[in-house]
């Protein structure tokens, strides 16, 4: 039996805190320790964490392992979404999973929570018939990722803020 479980909307909170965790890690300028946007966030991702009638696993996954130490409190978070793309000869069906969000308290970490959550999230994105997964790593993560099977993407990356 896994560690982890999937992440209802109750959770919702603890959710974006260890969000704010992970973005606290990255020591980006505007980001770090900016948690004003909370509360605007939260109603939206408690309805992403409900189930909804008719599509109960949705294309929005996060899977959590609770603090055995505080009570009410979650130790880790790996959260993801699974798109559709037009398919590819390696990926016919054209769904592809991305991780956005893992993050573990530091007091709890070293423990196998951040890979309990991500082995269920991988097991998510296998059930919805994603042909493969993407996500960014950091330096500190890189060792669990390819522990898991990922590889450096040679694709650059690109964005535009709109």
């Amino acid at each position: 039996m896994s560690l982890a479980r999937r992440a209802g909307p109750e959770d919702a909170a603890e959710v974006l805190r260890l969000r704010q965790v992970m973005i606290d890690s990255l020591g980006r300028p505007g980001f770090t320790g900016a948690t004003g946007w909370h509360a605007e966030s939260l109603p939206l991702l408690r309805e992403r964490l409900a189930p909804s009638e008719g599509d109960a696993d949705g294309d929005f996954g996060a899977f959590v392992v609770e603090s055995p130490e505080r009570p009410g409190r979650l130790a880790a978070l790996a959260a993801g979404t699974v798109d559709y793309r037009v398919g590819t000869p390696h990926n016919p069906l054209g769904r592809v999973g991305y991780v956005f969000s893992v993050a573990t308290d530091p007091d709890a970490r070293r423990r196998g929570y951040a890979r309990a959550c991500m082995d269920e999230l991988l097991a998510w994105f296998r059930a919805r018939g994603a042909g493969h997964v993407l996500l960014t790593a950091s330096p500190d993560a890189q060792p669990l990722y390819e522990s898991l099977g990922f590889t450096r993407d040679p694709d650059p990356s690109m964005r535009l803020m709109l």
